[in-house]
């Protein structure tokens, strides 16, 4: 299998988690083995029993508190950092043959992670390993050396009727 292209997927819309999920369900279903790593989120997702359903093929970790406010405090930047570790470290493992970073573009909006440390592990990155980078407001950088952008946008939402996250469908 030829892996090693870079996705982003970003925009306004929801689907950009869901669209990364999808991919990794998708090559569970071929055997390949995903990595994802969930930045700013804390939550109880449905997304968390993915690997029982995957036999492991897919491995999920959160590196965010329950509530993210656009407060930052230290311990949101060392969650995000020790976030982006992990990534690198299961880029670089062999283990691995997708990797999704997912919300990276807001944690790089909100400063928890430097743009040029993206950027830097996208060029170090070993040439099998496909990454998925999700999130709104992904910089202009990444858009310009990824492989692959879709950009999702919101045309319509329920939420702007006063429905609330549901569990199963939006987490």
């Amino acid at each position: 299998m030829d892996f090693g292209y870079v996705h982003v997927y970003t925009g306004n819309g929801k689907g950009k988690t869901t669209a990364a999920l999808g991919l990794a369900v998708r090559a569970a279903g071929r055997g390949y083995k995903t990595f994802i790593g969930q930045f700013l989120k804390g939550v109880e997702y449905g997304e968390l029993k993915i690997e029982e359903f995957t036999n492991g093929l897919v491995k999920i970790r959160q590196f965010g508190k329950k509530t993210f406010v656009h407060d930052i405090t230290e311990e949101d930047i060392k969650l995000a950092e020790k976030g982006f570790e992990e990534c690198r470290k299961a880029i670089f493992s062999g283990n691995y043959h997708i990797v999704v970073l997912d919300e990276i573009n807001v944690a790089i909006y909100f400063r928890l992670i430097k743009t040029e440390d993206v950027v830097k592990l996208i060029k170090e990155k070993p040439k099998g390993v496909e990454i998925v980078l999700t999130g709104r407001y992904a910089p202009k950088v990444l858009i310009e050396i990824a492989d692959l952008v879709s950009e999702i946008r919101e045309v319509k939402h329920y939420y702007q009727k006063g429905i609330e996250a549901r569990d199963g469908i939006e987490r």
